[in-house]
């Protein structure tokens, strides 16, 4: 069935409180969705941003973000008063996310709650940790040594801690117990407000795409507190680490650092750790992007200590073995590969051999440095189309942006007959809406024809990524019709909603 959604962090909802969050305004976005006749809300990784503020470089890979916990919803659980909230710097940009006033406010406003929580917890609380005791207590005891370690990456505390000795990490518990209770207290209040904002987008016909990163972050609790799972030496230090080859966008390629999976350690347990993974990022969303796909079947290895990918290697990856015990254990999982970048045949037997619909994107089949499979005329059903993601220009940037050549290829291609770079952006989103993919994805800036103010990340660049916010009353009823109109006409409205429509214009006739 055809269907169509936007892309929208939630960190990038309106907020009074610095950045965007489950409040109401979360809920009004869901409303809009519904409104424009959207079936899914993409997202980002959930999980507590680390590293230049990504959330693909989380703390941990089975935690939420506590930015994202509602103060307005603290107010009403009688955790906090509105003049306490009020007390706080958040920011005082309106549009922009001050990742720097909310780590030097936003927990001591938590802190406040979890004092009053701890006085008369939920009954529910108990059972929470219970539930999830096979991932929670080690990233509560991860973030408690962290923030005795001024912050310091786990590789830097001592060795003691570093290695896990077991009478260390005893000690650490009762040491710091009343630190990993208040980082309990953050998960708890995320998943309880995070499961009614789901429930309310579900209620309302709109799906939750989420995002999971392959790798996790060196400076992770994933990697701390599963040393086995990863190439590390002695000392649990990476020996290999992540990244990608160089190519026409890059001379030395991309040194990620993530550690590199030990796939013959994880073969042997089932691929415990990733099918734990995947059912907890599906407790949070109805559909996963697996960010990096292509690592299933190959992945990039750096020596450890190289400046450069240059030195790296391809080596093949767990490929259909992991998915298998994925349905063994899961049953149908509603995943999409992300098989954009260098895809080889082996890449794309994977994808075909999984089932799952890869990714499209609009703004790939115009580089004229290369050949293309992005125009839509290679596309199957079985694919998501986007006209960018959140690693890409905003459309209009990057119809400002490309050369002339390419510009003019794509107008002719898609049938714009607009100079305006406003028209010309809904063109492009005509053409992905217009296309074979069954889904279809674009990303709220690209509705709202930002140019690259907008933009949500720029790859391999620090300082002014995952910054971007709506401002508060941005989105209109009449942008909700047009995407609406848009989404009627290509036969992508929820099937509900397509047949009280036919229903309507048949008792007109």
């Amino acid at each position: 069935m055809r269907k169509s959604g936007i892309l929208c962090p939630i960190s990038s909802l309106p907020s009074k409180y610095g950045i965007g969050s489950f409040s109401q305004e979360a809920y009004d976005f869901v409303d809009f969705l519904a409104e424009s006749g959207q079936s899914y809300w993409q997202v980002l990784p959930f999980g507590p941003t680390g590293y230049g503020d990504s959330p693909y470089q989380s703390f941990s890979t089975f935690a939420g973000n506590p930015y994202f916990i509602s103060p307005d919803l603290l107010v009403v659980d009688g955790l906090l008063s509105v003049h306490e909230v009020r007390e706080y710097d958040f920011g005082s940009y309106v549009d922009t996310v001050d990742y720097g006033a909310l780590y030097n406010n936003r927990f001591k406003m938590l802190q406040k709650a979890c004092d009053r929580f701890l006085g008369n917890p939920d009954p529910e609380y108990a059972e929470f940790k219970k539930e999830n005791a096979y991932w929670l207590e080690d990233y509560c005891l991860y973030m408690a040594i962290k923030l005795a370690n001024e912050g310091k990456a786990w590789s830097e505390w001592p060795d003691d801690l570093r290695t896990r000795d077991p009478k260390a990490l005893e000690e650490a518990r009762l040491l710091h117990k009343d630190v990993i209770e208040f980082f309990s207290f953050q998960q708890y209040e995320f998943q309880k407000q995070w499961r009614k904002l789901h429930a309310y987008a579900n209620k309302n016909g709109v799906e939750i795409i989420g995002d999971i990163p392959f790798y996790t972050a060196v400076d992770s609790a994933d990697s701390w507190a599963n040393p086995k799972m990863f190439l590390l030496d002695e000392e649990n230090m990476p020996t290999k680490v992540a990244g990608c080859p160089p190519d026409a966008f890059s001379a030395d390629g991309q040194l990620w650092g993530n550690p590199i999976y030990d796939w013959k350690y994880l073969k042997k347990t089932k691929y415990e750790w990733w099918i734990q993974r995947i059912r907890r990022s599906l407790e949070f969303c109805d559909v996963l992007r697996v960010d990096h796909f292509r690592a299933f079947d190959e992945f990039y290895e750096i020596p450890y200590g190289e400046k450069t990918a240059k030195n790296g290697k391809w080596v093949k990856g767990p490929g259909m073995g992991l998915f298998r015990e994925v349905k063994k254990q899961l049953g149908d999982v509603s995943i999409i590969a992300e098989d954009l970048g260098y895809i080889t045949p082996t890449v794309r037997k994977l994808v075909k051999d999984t089932g799952f619909p890869g990714m499209k994107v609009l703004q790939f089949a115009f580089d004229s440095r290369e050949e293309s499979d992005y125009l839509p005329y290679n596309y199957d059903h079985n694919c998501v189309v986007y006209t960018g993601t959140h690693d890409n220009e905003t459309t209009r940037g990057w119809i400002e942006n490309i050369n002339d050549h390419d510009r003019d290829f794509a107008r002719r291609y898609i049938n714009s007959v607009y100079t305006d770079y406003g028209a010309f952006t809904w063109d492009f989103i005509r053409a992905a809406q217009a296309c074979v993919a069954d889904t279809c994805i674009v990303p709220l800036t690209d509705y709202l024809v930002k140019g690259n103010e907008a933009r949500i990340n720029h790859p391999s660049t620090l300082g002014k990524n995952w910054q971007w916010r709506l401002r508060p009353n941005e989105l209109s009823h009449e942008l909700a019709k047009s995407i609406y109109d848009m989404t009627k006409l290509y036969g992508r409205l929820p099937k509900k909603k397509a047949e009280k429509e036919a229903e309507e214009e048949a008792a007109e006739e």
